[in-house]
């Protein structure tokens, strides 16, 4: 008798998770589609309209290499990035860094530790970081340079959470406090990214959506636009230095609703435990350019070593995406195991780049 209540009592708290879980995907689905109708298909791309664009490099040699189709498989501490449900199936502490070179002689870094908490969920904090050498200033009297430095960073710390509601269904959001700096001038910002898993019953084919960059928008100020201007311009007498300010525009945080799909063909179609072969898609719906789709795959061999590839930004025009590749090994320190990642990622006319991510567990 005592074993039947027992029973009965985890059958009723098990459905009704799932009956709350059921509400809250629908919920969350009713609130990602509204808050993405402020990104209606407009006739242009608005390429460049957006604030805080560092906000969309990618981070982990792992998704990298599989062409940024990571929504539903983010299951390590980069899904502080890609989607904070992924951070719910983290059951050891991970700490987590990846620092290259960008562009233009730019450098990003992205680190992040995740603390699981049993009955509780996974908390996470993150850091990045873009940084632009200096350049010499230059004025309208002074085109070849005054001789003085101009710096500028660019940077975002946030605090994550996921949970698992049921053995199929996750949930994650994170919260994130922005800056873009350039001389004396900076412009402040937050946003929230919430994020969902769900392993549907059949062969455990996973869905995964994400909204991202969900904020107000931002706002340059500072004493660099503090100015002395004359109001009474020809006249005798008046003073010709009034204390003044430039006005500068508001701009929106680069917004994008993501939607994924992955399956395991080895583990869960061709019954080979000890291999993985993962191919996954994400449909992706920015606020400042036009949709495109990421593709990637990955074979595991006895979950230790692996091989990638994909294609980012698949049918967006004049993109700088393209072919990925890359493969990552995990190995057993003196007690941590370590995640070395590596990614070989095209962008276009400015050439192939090399990254490197590396994951410790303990």
């Amino acid at each position: 008798m005592k074993t039947n209540k027992i029973t009965y009592k985890s059958d009723f708290q098990v459905s009704w998770q799932v009956i709350a879980g059921g509400r809250f995907f629908a919920a969350l689905i009713t609130f990602l589609l509204a808050a993405t109708s402020f990104t209606e298909a407009q006739t242009i791309s608005r390429v460049g309209t957006t604030a805080a664009p560092f906000l969309k490099i990618g981070v982990g040699g792992r998704a990298l290499a599989m062409g940024e189709a990571v929504t539903t498989i983010s299951n390590d501490i980069t899904g502080l990035y890609w989607n904070p449900a992924g951070i719910a199936q983290i059951t050891t502490q991970q700490a987590g860094i990846s620092h290259y070179s960008y562009i233009a002689d730019l450098t990003y870094d992205f680190g992040a530790v995740a603390v699981p908490v049993p009955e509780v969920g996974t908390f996470g904090l993150f850091f990045s970081y873009l940084n632009s050498p200096d350049i010499e200033r230059t004025t309208i009297y002074s085109p070849n340079g005054t001789g003085e430095k101009v710096s500028s960073g660019f940077w975002a710390v946030g605090f994550g959470y996921g949970r698992e509601l049921t053995d199929r269904f996750s949930i994650g959001a994170n919260i994130k406090f922005i800056r873009e700096s350039i001389w004396h001038s900076q412009a402040d910002g937050y946003a929230f990214d919430i994020g969902i898993n769900y392993i549907t019953s059949f062969k455990n084919i996973k869905l995964g959506m994400m909204i991202s960059n969900f904020g107000p928008g931002m706002q340059m100020g500072g004493r660099d636009i503090q100015i002395q201007h004359d109001i009474a311009e020809g006249f005798d007498g008046n003073n010709e230095n009034i204390n003044g300010h430039l006005d500068t525009d508001e701009f929106p945080l680069p917004m994008q609703f993501k939607m994924g799909l992955s399956a395991d063909l080895a583990k869960d179609f061709m019954d080979m435990p000890d291999y993985s072969w993962i191919v996954a898609v994400d449909a992706v719906h920015p606020n400042d350019n036009d949709e495109y789709l990421n593709l990637g795959t990955e074979f595991g061999l006895y979950e230790r070593f692996f091989l990638r590839t994909g294609y980012r930004k698949l049918f967006l025009k004049d993109s700088l995406g393209g072919l990925s590749f890359g493969g990552g090994a995990k190995v057993d320190v003196l007690g941590f195991n370590l995640a070395l990642d590596y990614a070989n990622v095209d962008f276009g006319r400015l050439d192939h780049q090399n990254k490197f991510s590396l994951t410790l567990s303990f």
